[in-house]
């Protein structure tokens, strides 16, 4: 084999491992193309988002139905207000409840939708009353430490 030949195969695996590693550097930020068509927009108020960012997923039933668009403080009310893309073909009722969980080992957070049984369905632009925080790690620690602390000191 000559030396050019193989100067043409070593060019074309590194051009494969580059190629790879842009897919894989795609799909680890949410930057691949989405199969969405038209979409509309759903809000949220949370008192704590954790680690949520901006195109985190939007999953219901483990299922990918849309996108979060943006998110920002509501200096009145004191909240985070979470703006989500949701893919016009999925339909959600009025009483949809909206959660913030940990997926992964990277601990990626997204919001859940669990669907309720109401009849009449969520418009474009209207805000999904019930609503679950994230859960805060350090915020339980402290909560079972300063309880474990009490326990002790009332034993006295």
């Amino acid at each position: 084999m000559n030396r050019t030949i193989l100067d043409l195969w070593v060019g074309f695996f590194v051009a494969i491992g580059i190629a790879a590693f842009f897919f894989l550097a795609l799909k680890v930020g949410n930057l691949s193309s989405s199969h969405m068509s038209e979409t509309y927009v759903l809000q949220a108020k949370f008192d704590n988002i954790g680690g949520l960012k901006v195109r985190g997923p939007v999953k219901s039933a483990g299922v990918v139905v849309g996108r979060i668009a943006d998110i920002r403080f509501d200096p009145q009310t004191y909240e985070a207000i979470v703006t989500m893309n949701i893919d016009g073909r999925y339909r959600f009722p009025k009483d949809t409840f909206a959660a913030i969980f940990t997926a992964g080992l990277l601990g990626e957070q997204y919001i859940g939708f669990d669907v309720g049984g109401d009849e009449k369905m969520l418009q474009p632009g209207d805000t999904i009353g019930k609503t679950q925080s994230a859960v805060v790690l350090e915020k339980l620690i402290s909560q079972f430490l300063f309880s474990k602390a009490s326990d002790g000191q009332e034993k006295q």
